[in-house]
């Protein structure tokens, strides 16, 4: 599982490769931005993301560093974690305060980017810890 070395070292990635898997064991592999809150990583997404859906079978992850596209990062070592849903106010603040921290105008921009589109507010947390 994740030590919190590896969870550091995520933690500073631009994006990393998170893996569910579905229900016949098939891995799925999503690129994503992760941020470090204490000793956990949290990633943004929507309810209903096939994610959520596969973490409703099995809370396993792999996380490994990749690229925008989700090329994995050569010789990047894959962490083994599990993964829970939230949605409570605490941890979506927590969240995306960390967000803004770390992508800054980026992350500002798809979060106003959803005002317009009206689907502000309807992100989950993904909580991952090893």
């Amino acid at each position: 599982m994740m030590t919190p070395q590896e969870l550091s070292v995520l933690a500073d990635e631009t994006y990393v490769s998170l893996t569910t898997f579905r229900k016949s064991g098939d891995a799925v592999r999503t690129a994503v931005w992760i941020v470090a809150d204490g000793d956990r990583l949290l990633v943004t997404t929507a309810p209903t993301s096939g994610k959520v859906k596969r973490l409703g079978h099995t809370t396993r992850v792999e996380l490994t560093p990749c690229d925008m596209r989700g090329t994995l990062t050569e010789g990047a070592a894959t962490v083994s974690a599990t993964a829970t849903v939230l949605s409570d106010d605490e941890t979506l603040a927590a969240m995306d305060a960390a967000l803004t921290r770390k992508y800054g105008a980026k992350y500002t921009a798809i979060r106003l980017a959803q005002k317009v589109r009206g689907t502000a507010g309807q992100s989950v947390a993904v909580e991952v810890r090893g």
